[in-house]
């Protein structure tokens, strides 16, 4: 079965949206590759409509412009690009095509077909939560910017089931930003303060 991976640049209250407004002092080398090394294993892009709008209106430019981001815009064309919408699209970027039926059902088969790179998922807020809910998010990546923005769609707005996550790994970058990177994870279970307590520091 293929792995899909979800990226999302994220405030330190939480907060995901527009972060072309505010996490660009931030991108650096090392959020460059984290970046860079995810989406450039995948084959397969999944967007939200809204986010593969941004995306089209974007990369096909930068990749006719050949600057510095031809590279990353030339593999984000070469990928097949798979997006999420209720609605019929026209697609004028290459390789894309509109995710069919049921989200639950199309994200299962699309993770069983043939293939062993990964699917990446960048932004798509409502679509990761879906998928988070549903079990079929493997992996989130999570880069937490020191910055409390304090307004803004925040990733778990709204929801009411409870999503248990592991940490798989924790790097710090220079800028002060965390990449943090989760996997589904077992449910805590009930507990007390009267179990808890027996961790804290003993008194000398």
């Amino acid at each position: 079965m293929r792995k899909i991976t979800a990226g999302l640049f994220v405030s330190l209250d939480g907060v995901v949206e527009d972060p072309h407004r505010w996490h660009f002092p931030y991108f650096d080398d090392d959020m460059g590759a984290a970046v860079g090394s995810r989406i450039g294993s995948a084959d397969t892009l999944l967007l939200g409509r809204k986010t593969y709008e941004g995306f089209a209106e974007a990369w096909p430019a930068r990749e006719a412009a050949g600057g510095e981001d031809a590279g990353m815009a030339r593999v984000f064309g070469d990928a097949r690009k798979i997006v999420v919408s209720t609605r019929e699209l026209e697609f004028t970027w290459r390789n894309s095509e509109r995710l069919r039926g049921d989200l639950v059902d199309a994200v299962t088969a699309l993770k069983n077909e043939p293939g062993t790179s990964d699917i990446a998922m960048s932004g798509s807020v409502s679509v990761v939560r879906q998928l988070l809910i549903a079990g079929l998010l493997d992996e989130l990546h999570l880069l937490v910017h020191p910055i409390a923005l304090h307004r803004g769609l925040r990733l778990f707005d709204g929801g009411e089931v409870p999503i248990p996550l592991g940490l798989v790994s924790a790097q710090a970058f220079t800028t002060g930003v965390v990449h943090l990177v989760y996997r589904p994870g077992e449910p805590t279970g009930p507990s007390t303060y009267e179990a808890a307590k027996a961790h804290l520091p003993r008194s000398r």
